[in-house]
C-alpha cells in the first residue's frame, strides 16, 4: 500500500471594491473596458423581469457600446422564484447560447438576483467571475457584502448555496427612485437590524432621518448605503465563513425567515425580518438584556419605516414554530437565537458564542404573543 499527497496550499485574496453613487452604468462600462475582469469580454447579464426593462436593457447597451458582448437572462421577479429550478433554466439557456468558461456574470437587481446569480457564477463552468450591480435598498443593505449566495427550497431558505465573492459591487442609489414604497420599507428592515446589532448612533440617525430616507433624500440615502456596507464589512472580515461572529447578521432572521416561508412569500423579506426583529426584542426583554422601552423604540422605528411588527393572522402558529427548526443556526435539534443587548449591540453569551439555545416552549410563547392583522 502507498500514499500520495496532493498539496494544494494557496493564499487567496478575495478583496473587492464597493462603489456607491448614481447612474453607475457608465462607470461599470469604463471599468470593464479598463480590465476589471481581464481577458473576458462576454457577459451573461442576469436580472428579473421587473429590473429588465427599468435598468438591465440600458446597462447592456452601455456594455455593447464599450466593446463587450453578451445577453440578458431574466427570470420572474420575486423570492418565490429564487430556486434551483430557476438556476437550472438559466444555466441551460446559457449553455445553449454557447457560454463557456471565458464568460462572466453580471447580476443586475436586488437581493434575489444577486443571491441566485452569485450561486450560478460559482458553479457555472466550475466557477466564473461575477459582478453585482445593486438596484435596491435591500441589496445595498444585505447582499452587497459577504459573498453569501443561495437559493430557496420548499423546506428551507438559503440552505443550498456557497460563499462566492464578486469582482466588484456597484450600489446605484439612483435606482431607488423607481422603487415602490413597499420595497424601500423592505430594505429598511435590514438597515434597522444593522443599527440594532452594531451601532446605537446609527439607530438614532435613523430615528432622526426616517422620513427623509423614505422620500429618497440623496444625502440620507447615501449615508445609509455607506453605513450598511461598513457595519456588515466589519463583521464579515472577521468571520467570512460564518463560523461564529457572522451569526450576529442573522439577528431577527430565525423567526423572520420562518414567517417569510410560511406566508408563501406574501410578505417580502424585509417585512418578515421586521417581525422577526420585533420578536427577538421581546425575547431579549424576557431574558433581561433589553428594556421594554428599548424594545418599544425598535418597534416604533420599524413602524415608521412602514414595516409590520406583528405576525399576520393568516399564518398558522404551530406550523411557524415547526418551521423555526429549518433555521441554519439550529444545532443538534435545538433552536438558537441571536439576541440584542439593548440597542447597538448583541449578546456574547460566552467567548465567541453569539447565539443561545432557546426552548421550543419559550419560542412558542413569543410567537403566540405577536398576534397581528392581515398584511
Amino acid at each position: 500500500m502507498s500514499t500520495f499527497t496532493v498539496e494544494l496550499k494557496r493564499a487567496v485574496d478575495d478583496s473587492y471594491e464597493i462603489e456607491i453613487g448614481r447612474e453607475l452604468a457608465g462607470t461599470l462600462a469604463a471599468d470593464l473596458r479598463g480590465g476589471l475582469i481581464p481577458g473576458r469580454k462576454r457577459f451573461a447579464l442576469i436580472t428579473d423581469t421587473t429590473v429588465e426593462t427599468l435598468y438591465a436593457e440600458g446597462i447592456r447597451e452601455r456594455l455593447l457600446e464599450a466593446g463587450l458582448e453578451g445577453g440578458i437572462f431574466s427570470f420572474p421577479a420575486g423570492e418565490q422564484h429564487k430556486t434551483r429550478e430557476t438556476k437550472a433554466k438559466i444555466e441551460d439557456r446559457m449553455l445553449a447560447a454557447g457560454y463557456r468558461r471565458d464568460c462572466f456574470v453580471l447580476a443586475v437587481g436586488g437581493g434575489v438576483v444577486s443571491d441566485l446569480a452569485g450561486f450560478l457564477a460559482g458553479t457555472y463552468g466550475r466557477g466564473v467571475p461575477f459582478i453585482n450591480y445593486a438596484t435596491t435598498l435591500l441589496a445595498a443593505a444585505d447582499a452587497s457584502v459577504g459573498g453569501k449566495t443561495a437559493v430557496d427550497t420548499p423546506l428551507a431558505t438559503n440552505q443550498i448555496g456557497l460563499f462566492n465573492q464578486p469582482e466588484k459591487v456597484y450600489i446605484d442609489i439612483g435606482c431607488w427612485k423607481t422603487l415602490p414604497a413597499r420595497e424601500i420599507s423592505s430594505g429598511l428592515a435590514e438597515t434597522v437590524k444593522h443599527a440594532c446589532m452594531a451601532d446605537r448612533a446609527f439607530f438614532e440617525y435613523l430615528e432622526a432621518h426616517m422620513d427623509g430616507i423614505r422620500n429618497n433624500d440623496p444625502e440620507a440615502c447615501e449615508e445609509i448605503a455607506r453605513k450598511n456596507c461598513s457595519i456588515k464589512y466589519h463583521v464579515v472580515m472577521k468571520d467570512e465563513r460564518e463560523s461564529g461572529l457572522r451569526e450576529v447578521l442573522n439577528l431577527g432572521h430565525t423567526v423572520g425567515r420562518a414567517i417569510e416561508t410560511e406566508s408563501g412569500y406574501r410578505l417580502k423579506h424585509g417585512e418578515a425580518v421586521a417581525i422577526g426583529l420585533a420578536a427577538v426584542c421581546a425575547l431579549s426583554v424576557r431574558m433581561g438584556y433589553m428594556t421594554e422601552e428599548e424594545a418599544g423604540r425598535v418597534r416604533l422605528l420599524l413602524e415608521r419605516a412602514g414595516l409590520p411588527v406583528r405576525i399576520p393572522g393568516y399564518i398558522d402558529r404551530e406550523a411557524l414554530v415547526r418551521r423555526l427548526y429549518t433555521d441554519k443556526k439550529v444545532r443538534n435539534g435545538h433552536l438558537r437565537f441571536v439576541v440584542p443587548k439593548g440597542i447597538g449591540a448583541v449578546v456574547e453569551f460566552r467567548p465567541g458564542v453569539w447565539a443561545e439555545e432557546v426552548s421550543e416552549t419559550t419560542a412558542r410563547e413569543i410567537v403566540m404573543e405577536m398576534d397581528g392583522e392581515e398584511h
